[in-house]
């Protein structure tokens, strides 16, 4: 149980920092402006999937909130980095940029099971 709860919780800090502390300090950059326009996307989609990544995030990093809403918030998670690593090997071909990506997703998988652990073990 302990084991699990340590898990659980670095992974989801780890995914709360990634996806919700970075697009919101780091969205309205140039930088990031140029990393959508880039992947052709339209500039008001960075700021959507911003908005939607940091609600995510809280949803996951907060105990008190509904199973099923976490349920949908590890799905868009899973949705969100699917999409970034096709959208990458689609524009810049099958490199570090797409496969990244997949590392944060494995990162939120072991979130995902260790939290259903959690939960069973409740």
């Amino acid at each position: 149980m302990k084991k699990h709860r340590i898990i659980f919780w670095v992974t989801t800090i780890l995914i709360f920092l990634f996806e919700g502390v970075m697009p919101a300090l780091t969205s309205q950059t140039e930088l990031a402006k140029e990393g959508i326009r880039h992947l052709g996307y339209p500039e008001y989609f960075g700021v959507i999937i911003t908005v939607f990544k940091v609600l995510g995030a809280l949803v996951l990093i907060i105990p008190a909130v509904p199973h099923r809403l976490k349920e949908w918030a590890y799905a868009g998670f899973t949705f969100d980095f699917l999409g970034a690593s096709a959208s990458h090997a689609a524009v810049d071909g099958f490199g570090f940029q797409a496969i990244f990506p997949l590392i944060v997703l494995g990162v939120l998988m072991l979130s995902y099971v260790s939290y259903h652990k959690l939960k069973q073990a409740a």
